[in-house]
């Protein structure tokens, strides 16, 4: 069973946008902290933006003022969109919710930037 469905993604110029989306159940999303993360080819899963069940949010500094994590409360849904892409934000993106009892992960969707 799918818990974290993801949406978006594809191919962009840079400095073109992209918007992620991610849904799942209501139990998972009002319990658990959501985030998205990044892995690039060769390089190690990270951590580039979250948002707290209070919409408390947190970015990695390589994309401060350029992303923004937002949600969705009638949606049951996260979103995060990516203004001013670079080539380096090509990568896998992938959501996660942190729970008390486990962190689920999602399937991934592809960002390409291409230059």
């Amino acid at each position: 069973q799918v818990q974290l469905a993801e949406s978006g993604g594809g191919s962009v110029q840079a400095g073109g946008s992209l918007e992620l989306s991610c849904t799942t159940s209501r139990t998972i999303y009002s319990s658990c902290r959501m985030g998205w993360s990044r892995q690039a080819p060769g390089k190690e899963r990270e951590l580039v933006a979250a948002i707290s069940r209070d919409g408390t949010t947190t970015y990695v500094d390589t994309v401060q003022g350029r992303f923004t994590v937002s949600k969705d409360n009638t949606k049951n849904t996260v979103y995060l969109r990516m203004n001013s892409l670079k080539t380096e934000d090509t990568a896998v993106y992938y959501c996660s919710a942190t729970c008390s009892w486990y962190k689920y992960w999602g399937q991934g969707t592809q960002v390409t930037v291409s230059s």
